[in-house]
């Protein structure tokens, strides 16, 4: 038990350095996205020197207002402990607000490890890139870290502000699902009503936006 729980206490107390910075204030290297949700705000800070390639698709998707309107729907809370786990959002099926597919970049590759309040690309456990949907970790998760022929989820970034939200949202009720998020589907999701760039120039694709055809412009 001693040998399970020392290395659990030690992912948890890990604060890599971007989590350190003040939200306010930019860091080199890091992009800051504010996700406006109907449960609080979410400030996560992007590694765009480690991660460039994933970095710049989550950026893709923020600058055209990809996440705009969609929601958090999963929250997978570990059995031993509750108060820890993931919660998932994006685009989910919606293909009207997918891009284009990317290289994979593995933490093996990125040094960007599952710690607390790590954000990553959602992606088929074997085979593929990542695309719209992502997920916040609340705790360690060391078994998403890419591992011999296992390629894990590719992680880019750390929330910097707006922890007590994704925790707000980790507790909530859930149901419904089947195979690996039985149980795990929010029963009342969290609107993700704006996603915003807080540094630099925004920088929209310039593609077509599908899932805005029909609807009233205010």
């Amino acid at each position: 038990m001693l040998r399970f729980l020392l290395p659990l206490l030690a992912s948890l107390l890990a604060v890599p350095a971007a989590a350190q910075q003040p939200a306010n204030r930019p860091t080199p290297g890091y992009v800051r996205v504010r996700l406006d949700t109907s449960a609080g705000p979410i400030v996560v800070a992007l590694d765009a020197r480690r991660a460039p390639r994933t970095t710049a698709n989550f950026l893709a998707y923020v600058d055209d207002g990809r996440f705009d309107g969609t929601v958090f729907y999963r929250s997978a809370r570990k059995k031993v402990a509750p108060k820890f786990g993931f919660i998932q959002g994006g685009t989910r099926q919606d293909a009207r607000r997918l891009l284009p597919p990317f290289p994979l970049e593995k933490t093996s590759a990125t040094g960007i490890r599952h710690l607390d309040a790590t954000i990553s690309m959602a992606r088929p456990a074997y085979g593929g890139s990542a695309g719209g949907n992502f997920f916040i970790t609340v705790g360690g998760a060391p078994n998403m870290d890419a591992a011999g022929q296992y390629e894990g989820y590719p992680a880019f970034g750390r929330v910097v502000a707006g922890m007590e939200t994704v925790k707000r949202i980790l507790a909530m009720p859930t149901g419904g699902g089947s195979g690996a998020m039985k149980g795990q589907m929010l029963l009342r999701e969290v609107a993700i009503v704006r996603a915003v760039r807080l540094d630099g120039k925004a920088k929209p694709t310039g593609l077509v936006k599908p899932w805005l055809m029909g609807v009233p412009r205010r």
